[in-house]
Parts: structure tokens; sequence; C-alpha cells
């Protein structure tokens, strides 16, 4: 890594990934942005709370109106009379110019051009003398706009649509339009086929979820706070643990403004590089019994086995929330070379365990991108990967076997470990798209998991993320995802308990797993994005998760 910055930009991150600007920029940092915003509500923008415009935005605008939680990224271009709402965002590179109205939760890729003027274009004038003509352009709420699009002037994109890479716009778009190429047309209905009425309720039930979490934040935070141990538990009066930190830092991210109860940031990121061991690379327990201890030998097709494997993921996570990062390299995946890596993850009991070897394949996937992105090492990726298309059922587009005591359970777990750490976080397409959702969605009929009182966050996760990843490369089935959603959102927002979050199985007795706590809350509210996402909703949520369970790529890896 060089330190030659030329551009002035080595300290401009959240100029750029102006979303977690307010939960981890520092003071000076914030102050400068203040100073930035009371200089444009001085010459007349109307801002509301928690938005951000990029030190490095252009931003010369003849009227501006900017919702709360919206920000302009480095090197967007605002010109003419734009009009922005709530929690929307104008990536790097984008240009807003003309007469503009965009709604809420919309987002913006980079190098988009969203132009609400023109040139008329009369032969009897050259091209300079021309003059300008402007229609305006609208944009509902929750549009995602992918990178590199051009919206002409004139247009209307209706609420829900999703515009793809690289299209150019220039008619109206219906609601709910999934739009690609040049001129753009409409290849789907980003629904389906069919819109019922239940979808409107459920959209409403987690747009409550949502006010309700932010509402009751930090009271599931303090009330998993132990002061006599100082440190974060999972639920009160249980043991502290890595995760329960883990998951706190995850949580004031998601609902507020990343502040934790009893415990600075910079001292919850010591805590967990204090814990890092420097020869593997592993996070042990707080208290290790059962796990390698720190500076012991450790086999690559265990990793350490128990809850080591998992702080790779929610450690790491949580490190980069806190604007860290690990200490040391994850050596014991490094260590691992082409051969070895396919002898390791061939080890893995895809037999009668796909889950298990699904985790393996997430913690390995993750400590590659950690390796990659922090440390520049490269590690056996193409190894990995090649194995894993070699190795999928093409039948049921998942890995491993289904087993007689749980059915599908196994491989449609081990799935959304095995994708979430590499295919999801690498943002590659997944194998036989359309064979996965219909395991998936013939394993979400299973009683035995999803019958009344019986769900768990794990599992829920399991079906909606698959549906969500698969969703991506195709529309298979599509209606049947949408009525999945439909009735987990409804009852989720039924299971929340003010002041005290979700517990991680969704009983209302509230005993054992089905306690309110750190855990549960964390991982249903990330459910209850991806909910929203398969009902077109996500926008309008004002929450996403940006930890594990984040639904975009961390790195970029071509094959």
């Amino acid at each position: 890594m060089t330190t030659s910055d030329p551009q002035g930009l080595v300290d401009a991150e959240h100029d750029f990934n102006a979303w977690s600007f307010w939960a981890e920029a520092g003071e000076e940092e914030q102050a400068r942005q203040r100073e930035r915003l009371d200089a444009l509500a001085q010459a007349g923008a109307v801002l509301g709370e928690r938005c951000v415009v990029s030190t490095w935005a252009a931003c010369f605008p003849d009227r501006l109106v900017l919702g709360a939680g919206s920000y302009l990224a480095a090197f967007s271009y605002v010109t003419g009379d734009v009009e922005i709402g709530e929690h929307s965002t104008l990536n790097a590179y984008s240009v807003v110019r003309g007469r503009v109205r965009i709604g809420d939760g919309v987002r913006i890729g980079a190098h988009t051009s969203v132009l609400g003027f023109d040139h008329s274009i009369a032969p009897e004038l050259p091209v300079r003398k021309q003059p300008l003509t402007s229609a305006g352009i609208t944009i509902g709420d929750d549009v995602y706009i992918g990178s590199h699009v051009a919206v002409v002037d004139g247009v209307a994109i209706g609420a829900h649509s999703v515009i793809g890479a690289g299209a150019v716009v220039t008619r109206d778009v219906p609601e709910w339009s999934v739009m690609v190429g040049n001129p753009a047309r409409r290849i789907r209905d980003r629904r389906g086929t069919s819109a019922p009425a239940r979808g409107q309720d459920a959209t409403g039930a987690l747009q409550r979820l949502a006010e309700s979490a932010r509402r009751d934040g930090a009271a599931v935070l303090e009330r998993c706070w132990d002061p006599e141990q100082q440190a974060f538990v999972d639920t009160p009066g249980a043991p502290a643990t890595v995760r329960a930190l883990c998951d706190a830092i995850e949580i004031a991210a998601l609902m507020g403004d990343g502040e934790l109860p009893g415990l600075s940031r910079a001292d919850a990121a010591r805590d967990l590089l204090s814990r890092q061991d420097e020869a593997t690379g592993l996070i042990p327990e707080r208290a290790s019994a059962g796990e390698a201890a720190e500076g012991e030998s450790v086999d690559a097709v265990a990793l350490g086995g128990g809850r080591m494997r998992y702080h790779v993921l929610s450690a790491g996570y949580a490190l980069d929330l806190l604007g860290e990062r690990f200490a040391h390299p994850v050596r014991v995946v490094d260590e691992l070379d082409a051969e070895a890596m396919l002898a390791a993850v061939a080890a893995q009991p895809w037999g009668e365990r796909a889950w298990g070897a699904g985790d393996w394949v997430d913690v390995v996937g993750t400590a590659l991108t950690w390796n990659r992105e922090w440390f520049g090492l490269d590690g056996a990726v193409e190894a990995l990967l090649g194995w894993l298309h070699l190795a999928v059922d093409r039948r049921s587009g998942t890995w491993g076997a289904p087993q007689g005591s749980d059915g599908l359970r196994q491989p449609v777990n081990g799935y959304y470990r095995l994708t979430r750490g590499t295919f999801a976080q690498w943002g590659l397409p997944v194998p036989h798209p359309e064979r996965t959702i219909d395991t998936v969605l013939a394993h979400a009929q299973d009683q035995r998991f999803f019958g009344t009182g019986r769900s768990t966050a794990c599992d829920v996760l399991d079906i909606a993320h698959p549906l969500w990843l698969a969703g991506q490369q195709t529309a298979h089935r599509a209606d049947e995802v949408r009525e999945w959603a439909q009735r987990q959102a409804i009852d989720l927002e039924r299971a929340w308990k003010p002041g005290r979050g979700f517990g991680f199985a969704q009983r209302p007795d509230d005993v054992g797993q089905a306690a309110p706590g750190l855990q549960g809350t964390e991982m249903w509210l990330a459910i209850s994005w991806y909910l929203a996402d398969l009902l077109g909703a996500a926008g309008s949520l004002g929450l996403e998760p940006r930890g594990v369970h984040r639904p975009w790529p961390r790195l970029t890896i071509t094959r």
C-alpha cells in the first residue's frame, strides 16, 4: 500500500462511503461537515437531519432540498433546481442537473447522469448558441438506479423501479419496473405478475417494525450491557462473549449513531483487537474452553472449531464498522495454497452435515476477503471457487445432501453460509439460480422448522437470503417468493418485544432461545431488510444491515 496521495484523498473514505459518516467519522471531520452544511443552508438550501454533502461534491444548485439521512458522495455534481427526499443517495461521480425531483429511499449509482435539461437542436443555429430547455425529471420512492445510467430530460421513473447498469432511460418508467438496455426497455415487473393487497400490509408491518427498532434501539443495547462484567451479554445474566459485543456494535450502527452504552467505540475496538491470535489470525472466545488456545496450532479443516470460526465474520465486520481492521492476517487461511485448499474443502462433511461444511466455506471466504482487502494477500480464491462450481448439485442448485432427520435443512442452510462468504460477498453470480429457488421454497414448507412457533432466525435467514440472492439473477417463481416474504413480514412485526428486541427463536414464551437478546435482534432486523427487498420496499425502511448480513458485495472478484 502506498502513502502517496497527490489528490489529498487519504482521509476521504467517508466522502465516498458517506452512509457510514455520522457513525464512524471523527469529531474534526464531523465538525467540517457541519460547517459545510451550514454554508449550504445560509445559501438557501433546505437540509434534513444527518444528511451529508461531501467536501469533494460539486454542489452548486440554484435551489436544493436534501432530506434527512440522504447524502451526496465525493465528486457528485449537483446543479439546478433539485429536491431529494429522505434516505436517498448520490454515489461518487453521479450527476444530477436541471429540474429534478427525487423521492425517498432512492439509490443512484456511480457515474450515473440524471439530466433535467437539454439544448434545442434547430439547424439554423450553432449548438453553442442553442437555448436551454427543461421539462424536468421525476424519480419516485424506493428506486434503484445502477451505475453508468443516463436519464434524459422529461422522464418520470415510477416508484419501486430498478434501472440496470448502463441503461439509457428515454421514456417514462411505470412503477415496479425492471429496466435494462439502450434505450431502456422493461423486462419484468419487480413483484412478479401480481401485487396482492397483503403485500401492502406486509410492507406496512416492516415499516412499523423499523420505526420501533429505531425508537427502542438504545434500550435494547442498555439492557444487555453488564456493568459488573463491563461487557455486553446476549441476554441479561448471560456470560459475556465476543459475539455479544459484535452484535451490539452492529445493532448500534443499524439503528442509531453507532455509539455504545458503557463502552466507547475505541475501547470496543481495542477489546476485539486484543483477542486476535497473531499466529493464526483467529479470535478465541473470552472463555476459550473447548477451543484452540492462543498460540496453539489450528487444523485448516477445523479452523479452531466452535465460536472461534464465526468470529472471523463477526469480529471482522464489527471492527470495520468501528473504522478498524484486524491487526494480523488470518494466517491459517492464507497458508492454504491451491492444493491444500482443495484438500480442505473436500474434507468437509458435505454428505451428512452440509450446514457445517457451508460454515467452513463462509469463514474461509471471509478470511480471504479480509486478507486481500486489508493485507494485500490474494489467497487461493480461484481454487475454492473452482471446487464450488464443480461440486454444486445441478438438480438442486445447492451443495451437500438432504438427510432423513431434517430433510433439506442441511443443504439449504449450508447454501446460505457458503454463498454469503463467497458468491455474495464477492459479487459473483450463483450457479443454477432457478434450481436453488425450487429447493429453498420446498424447504420453506417443512413444518418441523417453519410451523407456528418453530422458526429461528437462522432458519428464516437461510431461506430469505438465498431467495434474495438467486432472485438477483432470475424472476423464477417470483410470486411465490413474494407471498412467502409477505407471511414472514407480518409475523415478524408481532414478534418484536418493545424495549427488548427479538428472541432468536420466534416463540411467545421468552424462554431459552426465545428470550429477547442481541443475537436475535441483530439477525431478525437483517431479515426484515431482506423481506422488504423481496417485497420491493427496502428503501422505505431507513435501515440496512452493514455488517455480517450486509446485502452488497464487499469485494469485486472476477473469474
